[in-house]
């Protein structure tokens, strides 16, 4: 990831005054950052044998029609975006699997079970 060209308008000792603009490229990347981390984290528990256990809300919602990479991508934290990037996908054509547009390939939806850490059969819908 390349650097972000961010210019302050002012500094202080104990503060950095930026354009909104910058400003919103830094908390985007900041949730990107804890998509992709509280990712990992979710790999290493199950990793280490942990089973899991999905809120009844989560399952409700599946079985109330959403789409459930939406409802998982929603559990898990990601952003559309986030998840798009921890998958390999563009983000336009998970907007499409989750809005029922595209069917979403094989490949596709095995690298958003990965990146949910969930399995590819959890995504299918029903």
């Amino acid at each position: 990831m390349s650097a972000l060209p961010i210019r302050p308008i002012a500094e202080t000792p104990d503060s950095v005054t930026l354009s909104r603009a910058d400003f919103e490229a830094l908390a985007e990347l900041v949730t990107d950052a804890q998509d992709l981390a509280d990712a990992e984290a979710v790999k290493t528990r199950l990793a280490a044998g942990e089973t899991e256990a999905f809120p009844f809300e989560v399952a409700e919602r599946i079985l109330d029609g959403e789409h459930p990479v939406t409802v998982l991508r929603n559990h898990r934290g990601f952003t559309l975006r986030g998840l798009a990037e921890a998958a390999g996908i563009a983000p336009s054509y998970l907007s499409e699997i989750e809005n029922g547009r595209k069917p979403g390939s094989f490949d596709a939806m095995g690298r958003i079970a990965e990146a949910l850490n969930v399995p590819l059969d959890l995504l299918a819908r029903r």
